[in-house]
């Protein structure tokens, strides 16, 4: 796994959305964000959007992990505004740690969840998570890049 601080600019989104919480997700059947993606893979308008690589989007928290929060499976988009079934989404600016990992999908993307959740519950974690865009990038069939929000008031150089 690495880990850098970066800056992001608020970027415009456009997607499909649903609203589910992690205990729903690591139940049996699966949970909704694999059928989200799915709805996605079926969607031609957004797939179409090749010159953008797909985004899984984590806003509107309850509380924190272990509340509800919404999903958006989308593009990002010059300018975002309601089409047919797709919902628009603007991304937080702010601070976030990029953590990146390379391998077959969807087991990279699983694992480096862990590593990110591993991270933030280490006693001596440096970063606080805000709560408010959290997002995966996949750039490609075999690498991913999650982007957690920390509060501002953390910023250290040197992860």
């Amino acid at each position: 796994m690495t880990m850098e601080l970066v800056f992001m600019a608020a970027q415009p989104m456009l997607g499909l959305c649903t609203r589910t919480n992690n205990r729903t997700e690591m139940a049996s059947d699966g949970g909704k964000i694999a059928g989200l993606w799915r709805a996605f893979f079926e969607s031609s308008q957004l797939t179409s959007m090749l010159d953008s690589p797909m985004y899984g989007v984590y806003y509107d928290y309850e509380s924190d992990m272990t509340g509800d929060y919404s999903v958006l499976v989308g593009k990002c988009v010059d300018s975002a505004s309601e089409t047919g079934p797709f919902i628009p989404l603007q991304l937080c600016e702010g601070n976030y740690l990029k953590f990146s990992a390379q391998g077959e999908m969807p087991h990279c993307v699983i694992n480096l969840w862990g590593e990110v959740w591993g991270y933030f519950s280490a006693s001596d974690c440096p970063h606080r998570r805000c709560y408010q865009t959290d997002f995966e990038v996949y750039r490609s069939a075999d690498k991913v890049e999650i982007y957690i929000g920390v509060l501002s008031s953390d910023l250290i150089t040197n992860s």
